[in-house]
């Protein structure tokens, strides 16, 4: 499930419970990735940071490790839109899996998300919708729109993965 930060922790809290008790999780929205995200996540506090900084930390602190995986329970949304975040957002939570928004049609790239996988492949969950199901037009009409489909998600983690 994915939960908005800002009616406050209060309202994840219930949500976490029910996750953990059946041994799942919730991802917090962060710094999303649509061009809007910088209207209010990018904003300056009083006590110095952003939004999106103070949202990074509680998020961090409402996560429990995994006992295999060492990774929190708690992910957070982390645009792939913003890369210049990535590497400050995973100092602030070293532990969360990112979900990663933002790659391919939004404008994205995968080559410029190496610091969400710091805790290793585990720690960055990319997502590529547009790009994957429409990867196929990018071939041409005729080509195969499962194999394309493959081809592409393939070629994603294997950049993601420092693998090409």
């Amino acid at each position: 499930m994915t939960a908005s930060p800002y009616m406050g922790t209060d309202t994840i809290a219930p949500l976490l419970r029910t996750a953990r008790a059946v041994g799942a999780g919730v991802i917090v929205l962060v710094r999303t990735s649509n061009p809007g995200a910088a209207d209010f996540e990018d904003l300056e506090l009083a006590s110095g940071g952003t939004v999106w900084e103070e949202v990074a930390r509680r998020v961090d602190a409402l996560g429990e490790p995994g006992p295999e995986s060492g990774l929190s329970d708690v992910g957070a949304v982390v645009g792939a839109t913003a890369p210049q975040h990535v590497a400050r957002l995973r100092a602030i939570m070293p532990s969360t899996p990112f979900l990663l928004p933002g790659v391919g049609a939004q404008g994205g790239r995968v080559e410029d998300l190496a610091p969400a996988f710091a805790p290793g492949p585990a720690g960055g969950l990319i997502t590529a919708s547009r790009s994957i199901v429409r990867a196929h037009e990018a071939d041409g009409a005729s080509a195969d729109p499962a194999a394309a489909a493959r081809a592409e998600a393939e070629r994603l983690r294997a950049v993601a993965w420092g693998l090409a």
